[in-house]
């Protein structure tokens, strides 16, 4: 009997960094394209869910046959979601905020199987960053690490040395929450 597919339904090569650091090889990369605007009154955690869901029910529909794996990682200070920051000045305003107070991360994790079965975790994580000095802020700004990060910060890059607390999945703040992503697999028959 031949293994079934695994599918990362994601275009972030931190995802795929970390299935592989665990020992998780898929067989294949398919990004997601779905619109990840909020619905009125979404709550970050149910907005986090929904779009992993989403990306893996995007992939599944092209993929009949495969696991499919999809996440979706959000910064949340309160109800105020911070996504990925669109130029230096929209990262700075991010970090600023972020800047000696705590936030969460919400990853959302969802598994569709091959005979359409689906299941979806929420991993929540809060972070404390230290208070930032407008020179350790404009360094950290200019050296362009908050491209392509909710929130504006890579935990595993720089930004790791701003965090003075972390309760929660250091891997679910990098993108993806390895053992609630390996336990929906498992827990949907996915033996690798």
């Amino acid at each position: 009997m031949t293994r079934p597919v695994l599918i990362l339904a994601s275009a972030s090569p931190r995802r795929l960094q970390l299935l592989q650091q665990a020992g998780v090889i898929p067989d294949a990369v398919v990004p997601s394209d779905i619109d990840e605007t909020a619905h009125k009154d979404e709550t970050p955690r149910r907005l986090a869910l929904r779009l992993a869901l989403e990306k893996a029910c995007g992939v599944a529909a092209r993929h009949p046959g495969a696991f499919v794996l999809g996440a979706d990682t959000l910064v949340a200070v309160g109800r105020r979601v911070l996504g990925k920051p669109d130029d230096a000045v929209h990262a700075r305003k991010m970090l600023d905020l972020l800047s000696g107070r705590a936030h969460r991360v919400l990853t959302g994790v969802a598994v569709i199987a091959p005979d359409g079965r689906a299941a979806s975790r929420l991993s929540e994580t809060r972070v404390h960053f230290k208070r930032l000095t407008p020179q350790e802020a404009d360094g950290f700004i200019a050296g362009g690490e908050w491209r392509d990060a909710a929130g504006g910060y890579k935990i595993h890059q720089g930004a790791g040395a701003f965090v003075t607390d972390l309760s929660g999945s250091y891997t679910g703040v990098v993108g993806l929450p390895l053992y609630e992503a390996l336990a929906l697999l498992r827990g949907l028959g996915w033996k690798g």
